[in-house]
């Protein structure tokens, strides 16, 4: 049984990110925590350091957006017994929200995110900075999922030929053993004019180990300003993509493909850090 990490903000109750836990949860049972962080703006205070070195005063949780929190808190415990999930509440992350939800993700398996609600209020930006922060420093992979999708029925494996794109490969296969017998593309995504998959060998003896139904695509388009059309034709699909490492995250969510296709809210998006 996975522990999964479902996450909402004040007043904001993700219908796509608890729907994909419900349809996790029918393949094979899991824990689902809900995890309801307050209506603040921390955008100076991700870090437990930075927030003590800049001695600014935490605004209290107004009683109307405790009461939000309250009634989703309701929503979610509602739904989850109606679905028969076993489920956990967290509530206690008023002090640093996003530090909080850091050490959540240190315990689970898994963080669901829904693209369109995550702290929507706060730019219009998309991905928007909260996101981008709870992605870049969460200790488990994450799933960031639109308010209407098609649950998976197809894979998409992005694979560049760098270790963190074979890193999310394998995390989605160890956590998604139930979806290895859809069909699946494992598709060659550079920006250049490489024509072969590098490390072809190696990435298929791997790849077709945990996938049944696995072909290869050479993607012979610019995925920075094609790919998100592309994928927007696969609706049933599950992108799978790598993070890069830590110290060059921002290029995830600089003018990237995968920015582009959680933009659109056409499919949910898998992303495993290192």
């Amino acid at each position: 049984m996975k522990k999964i990490l479902l996450v909402f903000d004040g007043a904001h109750f993700s219908e796509g990110a608890f729907e994909f836990a419900r349809k996790m949860n029918e393949v094979s049972p899991i824990l689902l925590t809900g995890v309801f962080m307050p209506l603040i703006d921390y955008s100076n205070l991700w870090s437990y350091s930075a927030a003590s070195v800049s001695g600014m005063v935490i605004p209290m949780l107004e009683e109307e957006d405790a009461a939000h929190i309250e009634k989703n808190i309701s929503r979610f415990s509602t739904l989850c017994q109606s679905a028969h999930i076993e489920f956990r509440v967290h509530k206690d992350l008023t002090e640093f929200a996003l530090p909080g939800l850091k050490k959540e993700t240190r315990f689970a398996d898994l963080l669901i995110l829904g693209s369109e609600s995550f702290y929507h209020n706060i730019s219009s930006e998309e991905p928007n900075t909260y996101l981008k922060e709870a992605v870049h420093d969460a200790e488990c992979p994450v799933v960031i999922v639109p308010e209407h999708f098609r649950f998976p029925e197809k894979n998409i494996l992005a694979y560049d030929g760098t270790d963190s794109s074979v890193y999310a490969i394998k995390q989605f296969a160890y956590l998604f053993p139930e979806l290895a017998g859809n069909k699946t593309v494992l598709v060659f995504v550079k920006d250049n004019d490489q024509i072969a998959f590098p490390d072809e060998q190696n990435i298929e003896e791997l790849a077709s180990r945990h996938f049944s139904d696995l072909t290869f695509f050479k993607l012979g388009i610019d995925p920075k300003k094609y790919f998100a059309l592309w994928i927007s034709e696969r609706k049933d699909s599950i992108l799978v993509s790598g993070a890069y490492s830590r110290s060059s995250f921002s290029m995830l969510f600089k003018r990237s493909f995968v920015t582009d296709v959680i933009r659109d809210h056409k499919i949910p998006v898998f992303i495993a850090n290192r």
